[in-house]
């Protein structure tokens, strides 16, 4: 695995050259704001070149700051690199997500829509993990027939949810709303509780609805326990979420990654807004 980052001290040299420098397992590139967008694919060509001699490994993590240039990052993209960025682990946590929010919101009787149209193990344990815990939980989606074997998996375990995909009516009711992975062309053909929190887990979305005057949460951050806080952690270069899911082995049963959260003493710290933080 490596990381990358901006040089913040470059000699005349490093900076008139545009070096690109590899100190152990960190990848330090010139200050991509001074180059020209043909120099930045080459830049991207140069950074996979490097992790291809030294590792296996597609697996990379990026600074905070670099994480600001697009088009580097699609360029890294489209060569087959694997950039954490949180977006799996937020699904991972999206119990905790759940939990974090009412808490702050302070939400008596909550009504929980889940919209999922792709689904997989991860889903599945959402789904049973927050039904269990919340009463009222709809899972909005087009794939009717599959949700609704599991629906009935479900109910013979004892937990009840109701599959739905009525777009005037699903999320009218619904003060909290979990988007796994609807794209904004499709959530926004949904008629929405204009004072809900929506979470999506994928993108940033916006909210066509002109009354919708809720909250809507794109992305988060972590923390957890002090032992695990090395030197990349302490300068704070990069997200604690990207760097705690660049650790995690997808591959692992879910009820194995679930513990080692739990060991980690993972947290919520706090939630990305479109307009703010939660």
């Amino acid at each position: 695995m490596f990381y990358i980052e901006k040089n913040d001290k470059p000699n005349w040299i490093e900076d008139k050259l545009k070096l690109i420098k590899l100190k152990e397992n960190v990848i330090i590139l010139p200050d991509l704001e001074k180059i020209k967008e043909k120099d930045i694919e080459r830049t991207a060509k140069r950074t996979k070149k490097i992790i291809d001699k030294h590792s296996r490994s597609k697996k990379v993590v990026i600074s905070k700051e670099l994480q600001e240039n697009k088009l580097y990052i699609n360029y890294l993209n489209n060569y087959g690199m694997e950039i954490a960025n949180g977006r799996w682990l937020f699904q991972i946590l999206l119990t905790k997500i759940t939990e974090y929010i009412i808490s702050k919101k302070n939400i008596e009787k909550v009504h929980i829509s889940i919209l999922v149209n792709n689904i997989n193990d991860i889903e599945i344990e959402n789904i049973k993990d927050i039904a269990k815990k919340y009463k009222n939980v709809n899972v909005v989606t087009n794939c009717m027939e599959r949700l609704k074997n599991i629906e009935k998996q479900l109910e013979d375990e004892g937990i009840i949810i109701a599959v739905t995909n009525n777009k005037k009516r699903s999320l009218l009711k619904s003060d909290l709303i979990l988007n796994i992975d609807f794209p904004k062309e499709l959530i926004n053909k949904y008629r929405i509780n204009e004072n809900a929190i929506i979470v999506n887990t994928k993108e940033k979305i916006k909210i066509n609805e002109k009354r919708f005057n809720g909250l809507n949460i794109h992305d988060y951050e972590i923390d957890f326990r002090e032992d695990k806080k090395d030197e990349k952690i302490l300068n704070q270069k990069y997200y604690l979420k990207d760097l705690y899911e660049a650790e995690l082995y997808k591959k692992q049963r879910l009820d194995v990654i679930k513990q080692k959260i739990k060991l980690d003493r993972v947290d919520i710290k706090k939630l990305i807004l479109n307009n703010g933080e939660l």
